[in-house]
């Protein structure tokens, strides 16, 4: 049987150790798991685009995520694309108006409302066979392939509008993500961003069953606040 390395910092080894856990059998099962989601994402990503089966073919995505893509996909067929891009899913996302991806825009001191979506064309649709259907760009499958990616990293068991805004700053080749880094929101950044806001919204869930927009805000922000003044820190030293 195949073997593959799994690097762990060193407390984690010692406690796995300690634990006694199957640890072969546990990465078998998330790797399988992460492996299905990816190549569902993969699948919806050469598929012609349903926007009503959307929710089906994608499970693990947020019903707010599946929304974004539906708003992506009405921009896209409204301008008569045939091809949905970067910057049609950065518009569903500013469209939407009420996900995580835009708090933490915010809280980068981003306002969402400043920002203008790409439009025009990117690269041709992910394995176009001709069909003459609606399809993820390139560009927008790669995002969305991040996206999940980045879920799987989290240790996350869905895919939201935050993932996607990470796998938006990261893709190298579309619009939004040109847009999202001349604007501070690197695929780094954005992910310690999204890290910070997580965290909130965990301790405010903590405190309260309906944490309101402020209130996530303001944990957003005080969750980045001591990741802020480090990174200061170090950059004046280096300076």
């Amino acid at each position: 049987m195949p073997k593959i390395n799994v690097y762990l910092p060193d407390d984690l080894a010692d406690a796995v150790r300690e634990s006694g856990l199957p640890v072969s059998a546990i990465c078998q099962r998330s790797l399988e798991q992460a492996v299905r989601r990816m190549a569902t994402i993969r699948e919806a990503a050469l598929a012609d685009l349903d926007r009503d089966e959307l929710a089906k073919s994608l499970p693990s995505f947020t019903a707010r995520l599946v929304t974004v893509l539906t708003l992506a996909a009405d921009r896209a067929k409204a301008a008569g694309a045939s091809a949905v891009t970067t910057g049609d899913l950065l518009h569903g996302m500013l469209t939407e108006r009420d996900n995580l991806a835009l708090q933490v825009l915010t809280a980068m001191d981003i306002a969402p409302a400043s920002l203008t979506a790409p439009s025009g064309r990117e690269a041709a649709a992910a394995g176009g066979t001709g069909t003459g259907g609606l399809r993820f760009g390139l560009p927008a499958a790669v995002a969305l392939e991040l996206a999940v990616g980045e879920a799987i990293g989290f240790g996350h068991n869905y895919v939201g509008c935050e993932h996607l805004l990470i796998g938006l700053a990261a893709e190298p080749d579309g619009a939004a993500g040109e847009l999202l880094r001349s604007r501070g929101a690197d695929a780094r950044a954005t992910r310690r961003a999204v890290a910070a806001a997580v965290a909130g919204y965990a301790h405010l869930r903590s405190v309260t069953t309906a944490p309101s927009t402020a209130g996530l805000l303001a944990a957003v922000q005080a969750q980045l606040a001591p990741l802020v003044e480090r990174i200061e820190r170090l950059e004046s030293r280096l300076g």
